[in-house]
């Protein structure tokens, strides 16, 4: 669920959401911590690949400074504030947002969604969340017969653009996965 940049406290690190009431959005971005630059309060935004390259190596990049009333982060909402995760409407009508903030993106379970590979993964088990996850590849059947996926983390997810060095991956069930 995105939240104003403006009431979290912590930014550094954080996925944020960026763009302009009635204009637009463009998620899959990372946050660094506040600059105050004479009244104005700016927050350093990286498009995700970058942030991770960054971390990873230890090197410094450019973010651009975006005013903090126009950053989102992403937060995970609290237990019962969601809507139930349902495959997407055919009615058209049902999906409409509004214009006035970022949409809410609501986990969909793996099994219920075309086309996984590239996309922010979810793992449960026993009440316990994992994130920070990309799908690999589009369901299939394991030699046991199980439906599958394979995952790997973020960090290797990017690596794999800039390195061209394949990442580690791991083969999950798919009735323990959500997209994001």
């Amino acid at each position: 669920m995105p939240v104003p940049a403006a009431n979290a406290s912590e930014l550094r690190g954080r996925r944020v959401i960026v763009g302009l009431p009635g204009l637009g959005w463009r998620p899959d971005m990372r946050g660094d911590d506040r600059v105050v630059q004479g009244s104005r309060t700016f927050v350093p935004v990286l498009a995700e690949h970058e942030w991770y390259r960054a971390e990873a190596e230890q090197i410094e990049v450019f973010a651009p400074l975006v005013p903090i009333e126009r950053v989102w982060v992403e937060t995970v909402a609290v237990e019962g504030s969601s809507r139930p995760a349902t495959p997407r409407s055919p009615d058209v009508a049902s999906r409409l947002v509004s214009l006035d903030g970022p949409p809410r993106r609501d986990p969909i379970a793996a099994v219920d969604v075309d086309g996984v590979t590239g996309r922010r993964m979810v793992q449960t088990s026993e009440g316990v969340e994992r994130r920070d996850l990309r799908a690999v590849t589009e369901l299939y059947a394991n030699p046991q017969g199980d439906v599958c996926l394979r995952v790997t983390t973020e960090l290797e997810w990017y690596r794999w653009a800039w390195s061209g060095k394949s990442p580690r991956t791991l083969e999950l069930p798919v009735h323990v996965l959500w997209v994001e």
